[in-house]
């Protein structure tokens, strides 16, 4: 059987915590920021983790499941 191919798109875009979750960058702060509050900039700044729904189908798109 051959290797599993990681998804070359998530694995730009997903990295592993030391404890296994899976962090991810905040949509919304590529363009269009003249509208957008600092408050609102500021808070997608910071990463966050992919929800427990979302996690199995990201597993399998980096190889991981």
């Amino acid at each position: 059987m051959p290797k599993m191919k990681t998804n070359s798109g998530a694995k730009k875009r997903f990295s592993l915590t030391g404890s296994g979750k899976i962090k991810r960058k905040h949509a919304f702060k590529s363009h269009i920021l003249t509208k957008k509050t600092k408050k609102q900039k500021r808070n997608l700044t910071h990463t966050s983790t992919v929800s427990k729904c979302d996690e199995n189908n990201v597993k399998k798109l980096l190889a991981l499941k």
